[in-house]
C-alpha cells in the first residue's frame, strides 16, 4: 500500500500563513499530509504533475444561491461543476422560506431536510447554508437549526422591508409567505439581532462560529429612486438600474444596520456584496464608531471586473446593482488596502428564459430577474486581475479561502495546510482566455462577462484530494458533502 493516496509535483503552494514556496503537495485520506520541495513519486498511488502552476487552497465561495431559480436537485449538480471551474471547493448557499427556493412557508424543521434531502449525492463540491429567519417562529427555530442541522450563520434581506426580489412588491407577505400580523421590517431586523446574540449567548460552544449576514439596501430609497428613474426615462439598461437603487440607499442600510447590532449586542455582523465607494465608505465608518463589532465585509467578482458600462448584457442585473467604473475602482483599492475580508461570486443561475423579460418587456432592466451566476469565474478572475494590480498571492488566499473559513466554522479547510481538507485549485496564471458561456458548466446560457478576458485559468481542481476537474472540465462522479458546522461537527 502506497504512503500517500495523490501526489501533486512540481507546484508553486500559495498558503494563507505561510510563504510561497515551490515543491509538492501529498495527499492521505482527504487530506494535506505532507509539504516540502521534493517528495519521491513511488511514495504515492497517484502522482499529477503541476508543471508549475500555483496552488491554491481551494475557494470557499461564501455566498452562492443554489436552487433560487432552477429546482435545487438540478441546480446543485450543474452550479456545483460551474463552481468546481472556479477553483471553488466548498459552496455556503444561501436558502430561505417563501417564494424561490423550495417555494414554501412554515418551519424550518421541516424545510431544512427537504433542502438536505435535494442535495444529498449530487453536488461535486462540499456545501453548506446559511439560512435566514423570515418569521417570530424562525427566530425562536434558531437553536434547532444550529444544534440540529449545523447551521450557524444567518441572514437578513433589508430590502426586502418593501420590494419583492426583483421590484416593487404588491404583498409582501404572500411573496414571503409570512404568518398573519407579521411584517418583514427594521423591527424584525432588530428581533432577528436579539435572537441571534441570545443563540451565542445559550450556545457558547458555539458562538465564535455564529455570525448574521446583512443584504445592506434601503427599500424606501429604492421605491423612491426607481419611480424617478422610470418617470424620466433618461437613464437605460443596467445603468437605470444602478440608479433606481443608489449606493447611498447601501451606506443608509450599513449605518442602520450597524446601529442595531451595537444596541442588540451582536459583535459579529457580515456585509454583504458592498457594490460602492460609498459603501465601503460606510462600513469603514461603522467600524470605527462600533469598534466591539467585528465587522467584515464582503465583495463579489462581479462587482470587482464588470461595470453597468461593461457588461454584455442586461444579465448583469443583481442586487445590489452593477456600478460605475470609478466604484470599480474604490473596491479595488479597499482590497489592496484590506478592507475586504472576502470575495464571492453570489452565483445564483438563472436560465435564459427565466431573466429576461417576455414580449415587449424583453429589453426592460426593470422587468428581468435579479441574479446571475459566477462562481466559475472567482479565482482566475481574481488571480489575473489582482495580480496586475500587485495584490499579493498570499492575500487572495486568505480572502477567498482562510478568512471565510475561519469566521464561519470551517475549522477543517482553508489553507494548504498538513491535517488540512486537500482542498486545492491549480491556476496557470500565464493562461489568457476569454470568456463564453457556452463554455460553462452551469446551466445558464448566457453571462454579463461574455467576451471579458480572464488572464489566469483553473485548470484543476480537488475537493478531499478527489479530482473534480481536470483541464477545466468536471470529471468523475459526485463527491461533495453538506458540511455541518460547530464544536462536534466534522468536514
Amino acid at each position: 500500500m502506497s504512503e500517500f493516496d495523490l501526489l501533486l509535483k512540481n507546484v508553486r503552494v500559495i498558503s494563507a500563513n505561510a510563504e510561497p514556496f515551490s515543491g509538492d503537495i501529498a495527499v492521505k485520506d482527504g487530506k494535506v499530509a505532507a509539504l516540502a520541495a521534493s517528495i519521491k513519486a513511488d511514495r504515492a498511488e497517484q502522482v499529477l504533475h503541476g508543471d508549475g502552476k500555483l496552488a491554491f487552497p481551494g475557494v470557499i465561495d461564501a455566498h452562492q444561491h443554489w436552487g433560487i431559480y432552477n429546482p435545487l436537485h438540478e441546480d446543485v449538480v450543474s452550479e456545483s461543476r460551474a463552481s468546481a471551474q472556479g477553483g471553488v471547493t466548498t459552496g455556503i448557499n444561501y436558502t430561505r422560506t417563501g417564494q424561490y427556493y423550495m417555494n414554501e412557508g412554515g418551519s424550518y424543521a421541516r424545510f431544512m431536510p427537504k433542502v438536505l434531502e435535494a442535495c444529498e449525492g449530487r453536488a461535486h463540491i462540499d456545501y453548506a447554508f446559511h439560512v435566514a429567519p423570515m418569521s417570530k417562529q424562525h427566530i425562536e427555530e434558531l437553536p434547532m437549526l444550529t444544534k440540529n442541522f449545523g447551521v450557524t450563520s444567518f441572514k437578513i434581506y433589508m430590502f426586502y422591508g418593501g420590494f419583492g426580489l426583483h421590484g416593487a412588491s404588491s404583498s409582501q407577505r404572500e411573496f414571503l409567505m409570512l404568518p398573519e400580523g407579521e411584517s418583514y421590517d427594521i423591527a424584525h431586523f432588530e428581533f432577528v439581532m436579539r435572537g441571534v446574540q441570545r443563540l451565542r449567548e445559550e450556545l457558547p460552544e458555539y458562538a465564535d462560529e455564529i455570525s448574521l449576514s446583512l443584504h445592506c439596501e434601503t427599500a424606501e430609497i429604492m421605491r423612491a429612486y426607481t419611480q424617478i428613474v422610470q418617470e424620466e426615462g433618461n437613464l437605460k439598461g443596467l445603468e437605470a438600474y444602478s440608479a433606481a437603487r443608489p449606493p447611498h440607499s447601501e451606506g443608509l442600510a450599513i449605518t442602520i444596520a450597524s446601529y442595531l447590532a451595537h444596541e442588540t449586542r451582536l459583535p459579529t455582523i457580515n456585509l454583504l456584496h458592498l457594490t460602492s465607494a460609498k459603501a465601503l465608505e460606510a462600513a469603514m465608518l461603522m467600524k470605527q464608531t462600533f469598534p466591539h463589532v467585528d465587522f467584515r465585509r464582503e465583495v463579489t467578482i462581479g462587482h470587482l471586473l464588470a461595470s453597468y458600462n461593461t457588461a454584455a448584457n442586461l444579465g448583469g442585473k443583481v442586487n445590489p446593482p452593477l456600478r460605475s467604473e470609478a466604484d470599480i475602482e474604490a473596491l479595488w483599492q479597499h482590497l489592496i488596502a484590506g478592507d475586504i475580508d472576502w470575495v464571492v461570486s453570489d452565483h445564483a443561475c438563472c436560465t435564459e428564459s427565466e431573466k429576461f423579460g417576455k414580449g415587449d418587456k424583453r429589453d426592460d432592466i426593470f422587468a428581468a430577474r435579479s441574479g446571475f451566476g459566477g462562481a466559475e469565474y472567482l479565482l482566475p478572475g481574481l488571480v489575473g486581475a489582482g495580480l496586475k494590480r500587485g495584490v499579493p498571492e498570499q492575500l487572495i488566499a486568505r480572502i477567498t479561502s482562510w478568512n471565510v473559513a475561519r469566521r464561519f466554522g470551517l475549522t477543517g479547510k482553508g489553507d494548504i495546510a498538513i491535517g488540512y481538507d486537500a482542498d486545492i485549485a491549480l491556476v496557470d496564471p500565464s493562461k489568457t482566455t476569454v470568456i463564453r458561456p457556452e463554455d460553462s458548466e452551469s446551466a445558464q446560457e448566457y453571462t454579463p462577462f461574455d467576451g471579458f478576458t480572464l488572464e489566469a485559468a483553473v485548470s484543476d481542481t480537488f475537493v478531499r484530494g478527489h479530482h473534480v476537474l481536470a483541464e477545466g472540465r468536471s470529471i468523475g462522479d459526485p463527491v461533495g458533502r453538506y458540511v455541518a458546522r460547530g464544536p462536534k461537527a466534522t468536514a
